[in-house]
């Protein structure tokens, strides 16, 4: 499961690493919007975020099947407790790490960014980098994701992929 700041790269690198691992690749903000029958600008500003955040719990709670895929999830997904939990319990969790200019740099190419629709969304992304990195930081794995091509990230990922899944159960498993 790959968590992360909006721009981060999930859905990009996800599908890379879906192909190369080939599984399916599943977009729990694809799989909402399918669900909601609207835009997950259209569920905020008719609903609200704490609405989206309940239907988005309970997507990729459907979506954590035990089947394998790689499943990119939206970048508030991982703030919920039982949405990591259930991560835990079902899945690897794989943080793309970014930095802001890149972050800024990505999502200033689309405006379906409910979240930044503010005054300054540059300082909302910076709140947003405090508020969740330190959750972030619990995944299973974490990678960086830079201003390099995406299958350099989706390669590195599975390297990081395979480590930690060698490493054993999780009790076994040195920190990451």
């Amino acid at each position: 499961m790959l968590v992360g700041l909006m721009g981060a790269g999930k859905t990009s690198v996800g599908k890379r690493l879906a192909t190369r691992l080939q599984l399916p690749f599943v977009d729990a903000d694809a799989e909402i919007e399918k669900a909601a029958a609207a835009t997950i600008p259209e569920i905020f500003a008719k609903h609200g975020e704490a609405y989206f955040r309940d239907g988005e719990r309970r997507v990729i709670r459907r979506l954590l099947d035990r089947r394998p895929k790689v499943l990119a999830t939206g970048g508030g997904a991982f703030m919920s407790a039982e949405t990591r939990a259930a991560i835990a319990a079902d899945g690897v969790s794989i943080w793309l790490r970014a930095e802001l200019d890149i972050l800024m740099a990505r999502v200033r190419k689309r405006s379906n960014r409910p979240l930044l629709h503010t005054e300054d969304p540059e300082a909302t992304m910076r709140r947003l980098m405090e508020e969740r990195y330190p959750v972030y930081a619990t995944a299973d794995i974490h990678v960086v994701s830079r201003d390099v091509p995406h299958e350099i990230v989706a390669e590195e990922t599975l390297t990081a992929l395979a480590s930690f899944l060698a490493a054993g159960s999780p009790d076994e498993r040195p920190p990451t």
